[in-house]
């Protein structure tokens, strides 16, 4: 009878839980790494509750070609771009992903007072991804053709009630996009994927995706605000890599969360989004 009490307890405090999660791309944070984490001490020391995931592809592209792996990505007939992540790959992508960024992440974060803990969806098996076994793409034709998916997953289960235990104890969850497989296996999600799944399960109320760019661009020019009435039509004339982007934000707010905002990673307070009128914002 206690645990269940206990059980509801956690439930209730995860829905009433004010929360933002922040996910910042690799080349933003190659780029200008002082500066995002400083954004996030300043307003963590004012009582804000965070959470960041991280990506760090292009570091983990390096890495692999050091290593005689030569990286390869494939493109699904949707136009999302993603690695393409067999066995040899994922040694590679775990190491410099749950180790060497994950953690020097973490250690600057505590340089700068805030008391930062480095998780992979692996710990305590918090995020939980369905391996696709089969993936559809585009070859060089531009024809449909089925090949096996490696390992990468579909994130299917996320555990709110771990992340909110952590923030509620004065921690700042750093998240590497690794998940737990079916079968106990280690698999390669999307860092915007697991920033949207982390987002709609506590749930936050605001998503901040920050990149290398200052937000939606269209024929050069930055989309302010974006609906989810204006998603379908916009998706196609958004290049590969913000496509994706734009279509987690909108499933967010689909789920409740209040706004997602897609902004800057090269300024010098990048969180100013959440505050000010930067970037572009997905909303209902």
């Amino acid at each position: 009878m206690g645990n269940r009490v206990n059980m509801r307890a956690s439930i209730n405090h995860v829905k009433a839980m004010t929360l933002i999660v922040v996910k910042a791309g690799g080349r933003a944070l190659e780029q200008n790494i002082d500066n995002i984490l400083k954004s996030i001490a300043v307003r963590a020391a004012k009582g804000l509750k965070m959470i960041f995931v991280h990506g760090g592809g292009d570091t983990v592209s390096r890495y692999e070609t050091l290593m005689g792996i030569e990286p390869r990505f494939v493109i699904s007939p949707q136009g999302i771009r993603s690695r393409y992540t067999d066995e040899k790959e994922l040694e590679v992508y775990v190491m410099v992903m749950a180790g060497k960024i994950n953690k020097e992440i973490v250690a600057k974060l505590n340089i700068f007072g805030v008391k930062a803990i480095g998780l992979t969806g692996v710990d305590a098996g918090f995020m939980k991804a369905e391996r696709k076994k089969k993936i559809v793409i585009l070859d060089e034709n531009n024809r449909k053709k089925i090949i096996p998916g490696g390992y990468t997953g579909m994130i299917k289960e996320v555990n709110a009630v771990l992340l909110t235990t952590l923030v509620d104890k004065g921690y700042l969850p750093v998240i590497a996009p690794i998940a737990f497989g079916e079968e106990g296996e280690l698999l390669n999600v999307d860092a915007d994927q697991a920033a949207a799944k982390i987002a709609e399960s506590i749930p936050a109320e605001k998503l901040l995706i920050l990149t290398d760019v200052e937000g939606v661009l269209i024929e050069d020019k930055l989309v302010k605000r974006i609906t989810l009435e204006e998603v379908d039509t916009l998706k196609t004339r958004i290049g590969f890599g913000m496509n994706r982007k734009v279509l987690m934000c909108a499933s967010v707010v689909q789920t409740g969360v209040r706004e997602s905002i897609i902004s800057s990673g090269l300024i010098g307070d990048p969180l100013k989004a959440l505050e000010d009128d930067l970037g572009t914002k997905i909303t209902l």
